[in-house]
């Protein structure tokens, strides 16, 4: 049944299948947070690269008001990637079931507040930042620290400029020639297959997430973001309609 299936999703009991499929609703998520986003305030809200290399940049430039707008949006994302690590553990020591579940709830809650509340938001700046800005970086955070703890490091869904490196180097060994056995009794260079399936899914994900949430937010508005909501609630509460736990 579809609800048992989203109920294994979120399972504090993790499995690789598991952790993919979750990997890709979440990359998915962030693809359309990231496009919408752009097309709301001109700005991309998950790429801390590109923020941290704009402070250095307005820093030599003497523009340091820009400066600063770029270390709060950095701030703004450590901010959310620590409040996963605060709400997840919270949840594991204190003998929660669903250990996942708050950080979910929460996340979705700040998409409804986005989608009902963004127009208004997109008037108010804070240090030269827009509030939607600093909300998004937010949520960008919090939910790849999500899936970062959820596959013990294993899959991001906001970092993909790593994932397409990563799939770069197992394109690379998958055409390496390996010559005869005769050469230095060396092992062989071989792809990780496994490895080049999940950030190949991952990517596209984000990319199949972009498109839905730029055409959500051109046709839409802010009210596109209301179906993600729904969607991370779904999967938050599905395993209390089980009897997985």
């Amino acid at each position: 049944m579809p609800i048992n299936y989203l109920a294994l999703l979120t399972s504090p009991r993790r499995t690789p299948r598991a952790n993919l499929h979750l990997g890709m609703t979440l990359a998915f998520v962030a693809g359309a947070l990231n496009a919408g986003g752009f097309l709301a305030i001109g700005q991309y809200t998950s790429h801390m690269s590109g923020i941290v290399s704009s402070a250095a940049d307005n820093i030599v430039l003497g523009h340091f008001a820009l400066a600063f707008s770029s270390f709060l949006a950095l701030c703004a994302f450590l901010c959310g990637s620590a409040s996963t690590a605060i709400f997840v553990n919270y949840a594991r020591r204190n003998g929660f079931t669903y250990i996942y579940t708050p950080t979910l709830i929460f996340e979705a809650v700040l998409l409804l507040f986005f989608g009902l509340v963004g127009k208004k938001l997109q008037q108010h700046e804070l240090i030269q930042l827009s509030l939607i800005a600093i909300l998004l970086c937010y949520v960008m955070g919090l939910q790849n620290a999500l899936i970062t703890k959820i596959s013990n490091a294993e899959i991001r869904t906001t970092h993909v400029t790593g994932m397409v490196t990563d799939i770069g180097i197992e394109l690379g060994k998958l055409l390496y020639w390996n010559r005869s056995a005769s050469q230095l009794d060396q092992a062989e260079v071989s792809a990780n297959r496994n490895k080049l399936k999940i950030y190949g899914l991952l990517v596209i994900s984000f990319f199949s997430g972009g498109l839905v949430g730029a055409l959500g937010f051109k046709h839409l508005g802010f009210i596109a973001t209301v179906p993600l909501a729904i969607a991370l609630i779904t999967l938050s509460i599905a395993p209390a309609f089980t009897e997985h736990e």
